[in-house]
């Protein structure tokens, strides 16, 4: 493994959208990097970050040479 690749970008899921990935109806969340890159996230990356309004804020995205993930950090 060398080296990491950072991607950012900004997520306002509301609850309801939301109760869809948390249950695994929905599996895979789409979002526009602000590198202009659309990605796909497996969405139970995301349950950490769910609120009782659902997932809102900015993030980053950290995958290895290979494109596999190694993180995601909400930043605010």
């Amino acid at each position: 493994m060398f080296g990491y690749i950072r991607y950012h970008f900004r997520l306002n899921i509301p609850r309801a959208e939301m109760l869809r990935y948390y249950s695994g109806q929905a599996q895979v969340v789409q979002v526009r990097a602000t590198e202009g890159l659309l990605l796909e996230l497996p969405a139970y990356h995301l349950r950490p970050f769910i609120t009782q309004s659902g997932i809102s804020g900015n993030f980053e995205l950290t995958l290895n040479s290979d494109n596999k993930f190694i993180s995601l950090k909400q930043l605010n």
